[in-house]
């Protein structure tokens, strides 16, 4: 199947299709250090396009070479996403960015369509109360896609992590047709007398073979290799590189002796929550995921895009590595991750006027990513529907009205 990925970050979910054998025709992103990152690891051919989507003409898209079988994308989540303030701004242009995808689709005509969010999208309602899962689903019907979503967990197909997304399908109606849809199948889990399950990947079974950190991103020889997982990882690799430690500050390390697996910075001794000097108090606030230590013999928690102050390594005093992160997220080792490290919050690069150091560093591409092994798992399910016959002379080239029905869940 030939590829295109919108919103394509660091690249997560075209390398999927890649993995399974499929050809990614190019990557779409704005963002200058995550297209820095996909130019690094394309492949022969590959396009990389560093465009903002509401001002790309999609007739420049031709240019890319044969016709999109399966249009991908996760455009930005965070208006919708549970993890912020519940009161979202209806305005907050991310929430609208699906409607790009939407127009890049009715050009392209593609067999299918594929768009990855969180969730928390199904609890989300529109200025006027309408669920937004509807609207996205009516802009898909209303171009021609009979359409369907699901819900999976990453840790359910092997992937060393807790994370559950959601994927809205939508396939040309002579597809489902032929054959109707089905889900993707878990391959992981706590065996039963019905399914013959792997079990579920554990934290240390993914990052158990890497080495302490280095001083900066060239590789560093590995640990002897102790599980699957990491032999298919670090497959062709010379060594973990996005391997580098944060700098904590001894006050830190010292607060991250006191926590146990299982536990974070909230539930130490309340001392050693004391406000640093320059404070004239203590807002008693405290942050149940900040530094929260994992458990080696688990799937980690969700990696959010701030990961670097999230979790702590499960027997080191300290946060996880950008290559630690990626590893959990099923980047192979060769995949090589670039710009900075990690960067000051937007908002205060705004307020100073320092926009030319506003990106996406390497722990936000990797935390904000669409998982390549779920990834792979999905292109190799759609590859039941690619068989099927399709009359590509058929151009839908059609518009959508926000009020319109959608023709399938």
């Amino acid at each position: 199947m030939k590829v295109l990925d919108l919103f394509a970050g660091a690249g997560g979910f075209g390398l999927g299709f890649k993995l399974a054998g499929h050809t990614l025709l190019g990557s779409i992103e704005l963002d200058k250090w995550a297209c820095e990152t996909l130019c690094h690891n394309a492949g022969p051919g590959e396009s990389v396009i560093q465009a903002d989507l509401t001002q790309l003409k999609v007739e420049s898209l031709h240019s890319l070479g044969g016709d999109v079988d399966v249009l991908i994308g996760g455009p930005p989540c965070q208006g919708f996403s549970v993890a912020g303030p519940q009161h979202k701004d209806s305005s907050d242009p991310r929430n609208s960015l699906f409607r790009e995808f939407i127009r890049v689709a009715s050009y392209l005509a593609p067999k299918m369509t594929v768009i990855e969010n969180v969730p928390g999208l199904l609890k989300r309602k529109t200025a006027n109360g309408r669920p937004v899962i509807s609207v996205i689903m009516a802009a898909l019907a209303a171009i021609g896609y009979e359409v369907h979503w699901t819900l999976l967990r990453a840790q359910d197909f092997g992937v060393p992590q807790i994370r559950e997304r959601l994927f809205i399908f939508g396939f040309r109606p002579e597809l489902l047709a032929a054959r109707p849809w089905a889900s993707p199948r878990a391959t992981h889990g706590e065996p039963t007398f019905f399914a013959d399950l792997h079990p579920f990947v554990t934290l240390w079974e993914a990052i158990g073979d890497l080495p302490k950190p280095g001083l900066d991103d060239s590789p560093i020889e590995y640990l002897p290799c102790m599980s699957e997982y990491q032999s298919r990882l670090r497959q062709g690799s010379r060594g973990a590189s996005n391997h580098v430690s944060m700098k904590h500050t001894a006050r830190l390390i010292e607060r991250f002796k006191q926590i146990a697996c299982g536990e974070s910075q909230s539930d130490v001794y309340s001392d050693d929550l004391r406000p640093r000097k320059r404070f004239a108090h203590s807002t008693g606030q405290t942050y149940d995921q900040n530094n929260r230590r994992m458990h080696p013999d688990r799937p980690c928690h969700t990696l959010p895009a701030s990961f670097y102050a999230n979790f702590l390594h499960p027997y080191e005093h300290r946060n996880f590595t950008a290559r630690e992160g990626a590893r959990i997220q099923g980047f192979p080792d060769t995949y090589i991750f670039k710009g900075l490290r990690t960067t000051p919050s937007h908002s205060l690069l705004r307020r100073e006027n320092r926009l030319d150091e506003i990106g996406l560093c390497q722990y936000n591409q990797i935390g904000n990513a669409v998982s390549p092994l779920l990834a792979k798992i999905i292109a190799q399910h759609l590859e039941q529907w690619d068989a099927i016959p399709l009359n590509r002379g058929i151009q839908l080239h059609g518009d959508w009205q926000e009020g319109s029905q959608s023709s399938g869940r």
